[in-house]
């Protein structure tokens, strides 16, 4: 598996993203869906990672800058062909190092709180992640959890 910095442009990333998205509209209401859309993905505070194994993608996603000293993880999604492979947690400790490389000390998340997000609140909480209130611009969902992990206690 190779982790790029990837500018959202090509057929294959944009793909997933919009798998990504419409994935969201499954589980979520649309109030409750906070995933970025490609022109999000390319904004300046924005890091996107897509992960390539030979030429196909098999995940992607991003290290958002709220301020100087925390982060949040976006729109993490692993291509279905590829699930159970290890993908998001080698992209999720990669983001970890980023952010422990630009010198943040907190590193948060939202994702859903139904069944469908399980599998990504165990890769969280394996890594470290503690469960926490709204941060940023959020605020209280009960079809939201918020995660973070302060990286000056992390081991990764």
């Amino acid at each position: 598996m190779k982790i790029i910095i990837d500018n959202v442009t090509s057929k294959e990333v944009i793909a997933l993203l919009e798998d990504h998205l419409h994935s969201m509209t499954l589980h979520s209401p649309p109030e409750s869906i906070h995933a970025l859309d490609v022109e999000g993905l390319r904004k300046p505070e924005v890091t996107f990672w897509s992960v390539w194994e030979d030429a196909e993608v098999t995940g992607c996603g991003a290290l958002k800058e709220l301020d100087t000293k925390h982060g949040e993880i976006k729109s993490m999604k692993t291509s279905p062909n590829h699930l159970r492979k290890g993908v998001a947690r080698k992209l999720l400790v990669h983001i970890i190092q980023e952010a422990k490389n630009r010198g943040y000390s907190r590193l948060s998340l939202e994702t859903g709180s139904m069944d469908a997000f399980l599998p990504a609140k165990k890769l969280y909480e394996s890594l470290g992640f503690q469960y926490c209130g709204p941060f940023s611009n959020y605020e209280e969902d009960p079809n939201s959890v918020f995660m973070t992990l302060d990286l000056e206690h992390s081991s990764y």
